[in-house]
């Protein structure tokens, strides 16, 4: 039996990362056994299901590299087909019509559960089961003649041969019903594996309310989207080994359902946030100034290209995510920067930092060579010197030059800034705060 597991999403606009989870545990699952990952938009909501809104899931997916085999099924094509399949349980005597609720609005179609008990073998919550008198008829058609969920979602599942269906845990209801559809339609019942609720720190169902939710949301706050895949496949899985940061190949040969945890995965964004900058650390070098070079831009710094590149190259190990550039060099890029309020008062406002800084500015300047070592060097010899302590020095000099207390060490960015900026940004702290 070849593998095939399906994405089936009902494209609205946004796609939260649960839905794309279970993308990806489909995508893993698939590959891991040489088998096809098909697309299915559910698509038959005309009202919502814009293009606009197929394009965003479809960007979303691109995004994380989620490739898929063949064509994307368009579930609103088939409507005839289901309609047909409504006919033929009607004609079995597998369904009957009603008025649903005796409101005079037309007869729905109506599935005939079998009456019977019902059990299957979950991939991931293993034996499970439900009793008869659980289990109600239910409406497969509507009044208005289009199919209803149930009905569409089974014969689509039929028509691309899916062997083995992965979602959501608040499906599994759906599932007993759908087993007994398949069942009546003559088919064979895929197999089930349900994933459990991404949850929040109080154990509620993760939403927008507790932050972003949805994968554009990600991709706008500087996340990468081989960290977001890296992240979501964690979430409720694991390898069976300490791994946390893994190559998709990594992932496709490590993926066992039996290894995906039946209860609940809390989300945790500062993990996200240090996976995404492991990701940042890997980036091609290339690649990560050119994204540099993008950000600037975006945040209309303009600066020659190779300053620029030094520059990029001081935060490079410090970099979280994309949106964190522009905050992290903007300073590097205008003598007109501003002091962090709190760094001034407490660091610079003090007895003997103007003399110390007026040493510190004549040093530099009888330097030789102006670079990391000598710069590093002379401070270091100035402040044994002197008796000062290290931060002493250290301190005021920093925010000098940069208006903040922490940023990357303090000598490759005076190599880059070079002795002009440096000793110039020396002379407008001490005129501006210490005059």
């Amino acid at each position: 039996m070849k593998v095939r597991t399906r994405f089936a999403p009902s494209p609205t606009g946004n796609v939260h990362i649960g839905n794309m989870r279970a993308a990806i545990y489909n995508w893993l699952f698939a590959r891991h056994h040489g088998g096809e990952f098909l697309l299915r938009v559910e698509d038959t909501d005309r009202e919502r299901s814009t293009q606009e809104a197929i394009q965003t899931l479809l960007d979303a997916m691109a995004w994380l590299k989620l490739d898929v085999d063949g064509e994307p099924l368009y579930q609103s094509t088939r409507m005839e087909i289901h309609l047909e399949a409504a006919e033929l349980l009607l004609s079995k005597g597998l369904a009957y019509k009603e008025d649903k609720g005796g409101l005079g609005q037309g007869e729905c179609i109506i599935f005939k559960m079998p009456g019977t008990d019902a059990s299957f073998e979950d991939g991931i919550k293993g034996s499970l089961s439900t009793a008869a008198e659980n289990m109600q008829d239910f409406v497969i058609v509507r009044s208005n003649g289009t199919p209803v969920f149930h009905l569409a979602n089974v014969l689509d599942d039929i028509e691309q041969g899916i062997t083995h269906v992965i979602r959501g845990d608040d499906h599994i209801e759906n599932t007993y019903r759908h087993m007994a559809l398949y069942q009546a339609l003559g088919a064979d019942v895929p197999n089930f594996a349900h994933l459990p609720m991404i949850i929040n720190a109080q154990g509620k169902p993760y939403s927008k309310r507790d932050g972003d939710a949805f994968v554009g949301d990600f991709r706008e706050k500087g996340f990468l989207g081989d960290a977001l895949f890296n992240y979501l496949a964690l979430l409720g899985w694991s390898p069976g080994d300490d791994r946390e940061v893994m190559t998709r190949d990594e992932m496709v040969e490590a993926f066992d359902l039996a290894r995906c945890q039946s209860s609940p995965a809390q989300v945790d964004l500062r993990k996200l946030t240090w996976m995404n900058g492991e990701y940042m650390l890997k980036l091609p070098t290339e690649e990560f100034i050119a994204t540099c070079f993008c950000e600037i831009e975006k945040g209309g710094i303009e600066a020659a290209p190779d300053y620029a590149k030094a520059v990029f190259g001081l935060v490079r190990e410090r970099v979280k995510t994309v949106v964190d550039i522009v905050p992290m060099v903007a300073y590097l890029f205008t003598e007109e920067f501003e002091y962090e309020a709190k760094a001034v008062r407490k660091k610079l406002q003090k007895d003997g930092v103007r003399e110390i800084l007026e040493q510190v500015k004549s040093i530099f300047q009888a330097l030789e060579i102006f670079d990391e070592a000598s710069t590093d060097q002379a401070i270091h010899d100035f402040i044994e010197t002197s008796g000062l302590g290290f931060g002493a020095v250290m301190a005021p000099l920093r925010i000098a030059i940069s208006g903040i207390q922490s940023g990357p060490d303090l000598f490759p960015m005076l190599e880059v800034l070079g002795r002009e900026r440096v000793t110039g940004r020396i002379d407008r702290t001490l005129a501006q705060f210490l005059a």
